[in-house]
């Protein structure tokens, strides 16, 4: 007898994955939020719970990391971009060299200074 595969099914148990494990996280947040209301922060983290939610946000961000999907279909030109982004970064330097040098207690190498880091 040949087994049948379904994409859609496969993809419904993927989503009732998915839901079953915001359940429990969520769950796991509220009981660590009540432990942390009760006794404060060194009873939350005495909670064996914290490490079970520590361990499985840092096995699902892992995992999420080998995901990606291409949606830029157009390849698009960095150089305009480039020049709007540092046209931008010149306008806010230059602002703020200008306030910092007219601010008492600083004079004009403080502002260009200020502005040059900021840039």
């Amino acid at each position: 007898m040949k087994k049948i595969v379904d994409e859609r099914l496969t993809f419904l148990n993927l989503q009732h994955i998915k839901i079953t494990y915001i359940v429990q996280t969520l769950g796991v947040l509220l009981i660590l939020g009540h432990d942390f209301l009760e006794g404060g922060l060194e009873k939350m983290k005495a909670n064996p719970l914290w490490v079970v939610f520590i361990l499985s946000s840092v096995v699902y961000s892992y995992l999420s990391l080998s995901i990606s999907v291409e949606h830029e279909k157009e390849i698009k030109r960095p150089f305009r971009s480039f020049l709007l982004s540092l046209f931008v970064l010149l306008v806010i330097g230059s602002i703020t060299a200008y306030l910092t040098s007219v601010t008492s207690g600083f004079n004009w190498s403080d502002g260009v200074l200020f502005g040059g880091i900021i840039l």
